[in-house]
């Protein structure tokens, strides 16, 4: 469920927020009341019914941990109302990790005993000088290792997990280190100790500077196959669970191979990502360009977006 909320703190502070993001343009740039929010999240309810098992996934365009951005007892009234309904079994936010806090954590937990609770966290990249000046991210992998420990330590006492987003093909990265920088961050946030991970491909957002270089021809969205190397040799070197978001897949702003593979390809990664299975063979002829970006973006340092066949 979608929450309003005044937005990202980060997105609203002098830096501009993540250079791939639009959230804060949805939002409503100034703090919303507890009052207003509760009333949303209870006509959101009572339009369901809860007779089969579920989670519940809170959206906030931020962090629901930080009191800035959504207020305590905005996040008390919610949880506790998730806490009477037996259908629920897993609750999960976002957060960044400078917002968690071990109280504040299991506070979260003690409201909701006899639930799974999952703090998602945007990592993007185990890369330092990606994360800061590519994506400007605005914390530090001791920042992330730090929340993620918090969570670990609590688990002994409630069934909290994590999970990190990982950011595919950034900003001024070629296709080829896009894909081996995703899989060294699901090396990376296993051995942090983050539960599960998910691949989010890079999809262009309006008034962002990801479109900006889209729109002069210096970024492509990744290619689909790119993805399937990534989701493949990522089974084959780590153990937690993996998925990889299929948004925007065959379109203008997304990830793209061309009309006679785009649908195919998505299909096989929706049911690789249910049975955490490897994505089967599959040819087709946009392979070899796909190949031949592999080879020389990194010899010339660019991003060929001439390539349009994204129906």
């Amino acid at each position: 469920m979608i929450l309003p909320t005044m937005g990202c703190s980060w997105a609203l502070s002098e830096s501009g927020g993540c250079n791939m993001c639009s959230y804060i343009s949805d939002s409503f740039l100034e703090p919303v009341k507890s009052s207003e929010i509760t009333e949303i999240f209870d006509e959101i309810m009572s339009r369901h019914e809860f007779d089969d098992r579920m989670a519940v996934k809170i959206f906030t365009s931020g962090s629901f941990l930080n009191p800035e951005e959504f207020p305590e007892d905005a996040r008390t009234h919610i949880l506790e109302r998730l806490s009477r309904i037996d259908a629920v079994e897993e609750i999960i936010f976002e957060s960044r990790p400078e917002y968690i806090e071990e109280n504040v954590l299991r506070e979260c937990c003690e409201l909701v005993p006899d639930k799974i609770v999952e703090v998602s966290i945007g990592l993007e990249t185990c890369d330092e000088k990606t994360r800061l000046l590519k994506i400007n991210k605005g914390f530090t992998g001791s920042e992330f290792e730090r929340g993620i420990s918090i969570i670990s330590g609590l688990k002994e006492e409630f069934m909290l997990k994590s999970k990190a987003y990982i950011l595919v093909k950034p900003v001024l990265v070629s296709e080829k280190r896009a894909i081996d920088e995703a899989i060294s961050t699901a090396v990376y946030a296993e051995k942090t100790g983050v539960d599960r991970v998910s691949f989010c491909p890079s999809t262009v957002h309006r008034g962002t500077i990801m479109e900006d270089l889209w729109r002069r021809g210096s970024y492509r969205p990744p290619w689909i196959w790119s993805l399937v190397e990534i989701i493949n040799r990522t089974r084959e070197t780590v153990s937690i669970p993996s998925i990889m978001d299929t948004s925007g897949f065959g379109t203008s702003r997304g990830p793209y191979n061309c009309r006679k593979c785009n649908r195919d390809l998505k299909k096989l990664i929706i049911k690789s990502n249910l049975e955490q299975e490897m994505v089967p063979p599959y040819e087709c002829e946009c392979r070899e360009r796909w190949s031949a970006e592999l080879k020389f973006s990194e010899l010339t340092g660019s991003t060929d977006i001439r390539y349009k066949d994204y129906s």
